[in-house]
């Protein structure tokens, strides 16, 4: 999975999410704008995240594993049972 590249910093998060409240739209195709990077933080339970370009590659996140987001890349996500997580945004 991919890292942040240096420079960049903390500016906004999400509220924090279970699998009962996931908004629909991070459930479906989206992405984040340009220079915009993510960081899908899970407190408990996992998470499935789903790249869905330039190829489909699925990755499970638990706590010890969060997701990173890049600039402008389409993703989803998708709850595996209970979850709790949040989005943190970097530029």
């Amino acid at each position: 999975m991919k890292t942040f590249p240096d420079g960049v910093s903390a500016y906004d998060r999400t509220d924090t999410f279970s699998a009962g409240s996931i908004p629909d739209n991070l459930r479906r195709s989206h992405r984040t704008k340009a220079g915009t990077w993510a960081k899908i933080v899970i407190l408990e339970g996992r998470l499935r995240y789903r790249i869905l370009e330039p190829i489909i590659w699925e990755f499970e996140l638990w706590p010890d594993r969060p997701g990173v987001v890049e600039p402008e890349v389409p993703h989803e996500v998708e709850a595996m049972g209970d979850v709790r997580f949040y989005v943190e945004f970097y530029r």
